[in-house]
């Protein structure tokens, strides 16, 4: 297919298809004339998995750019989707040093229970111990004492996330999804946890 059909069937602006093709994030047609080349289904795909990188991951451009190579150089799934997952946005709290030296302490507590690597340079890491140090910084401490308890609940849903996507058919659906399936899944679950909430309150407190 030619630029035009690429774009009516992907959903994806000639512009920006050029944009993606000058920053290297979608490899070149085949050249047909000095003016023209041809794209194929792997075009299709690679659109999809950028556009799920960009617009719904909120990833960088540069970001984007590593996470791809890392596809086409067959890099270790599990490096792939650690570079993707480092480049989700998270909301980070910003609070005092004190508290967040009583969280990172608590963290690695629960981390060496379930047998999870900390990193330094982790913005996961970052964003878990901020947060947890906002709860002491606010006196509410009660989900931070339970931790162990929402931490064996996190691998149980990493457990149904990765055999959510275990079955798809390459590494490029595999992140497609993963990207897609952690931000919407992040909304999802917040949202269903609030429903459960509403059940779980009427049953111990309605009157």
């Amino acid at each position: 297919m030619r630029m035009a059909e690429l774009s009516a069937e992907s959903g994806v602006p000639v512009a920006t298809i050029k944009y993606y093709l000058r920053e290297g994030l979608l490899p070149p047609g085949e050249r047909t004339s000095p003016n023209q080349a041809r794209y194929g289904k792997e075009h299709i795909q690679r659109l999809k998995l950028v556009r799920a990188l960009l617009d719904v991951g909120g990833l960088s451009v540069a970001k984007v750019r590593d996470v791809l190579d890392g596809i086409d150089q067959h890099d270790d799934l599990h490096q792939v989707l650690g570079v993707t997952q480092h480049g989700l946005a998270l909301r980070q709290i910003q609070v005092d040093e004190s508290n967040t030296e009583s969280a990172m302490a608590r963290l690695e507590q629960v981390a060496a229970e379930r047998g999870w690597t900390l990193k330094a340079d982790n913005p996961v890491v970052e964003a878990t111990v901020n947060t947890l140090g906002a709860f002491i910084e606010l006196g509410r401490t009660e989900l931070v004492d339970r931790l162990s308890e929402y931490a064996k609940l996190a691998d149980q849903m990493a457990e149904l996330d990765l055999d959510t996507v275990y079955a798809l058919d390459d590494p490029q659906t595999i992140v497609e999804a993963a990207v897609v399936g952690t931000v919407l899944g992040d909304t999802l679950f917040a949202a269903l946890r609030r429903l459960a909430q509403e059940r779980a309150s009427a049953a111990r407190f309605r009157s």
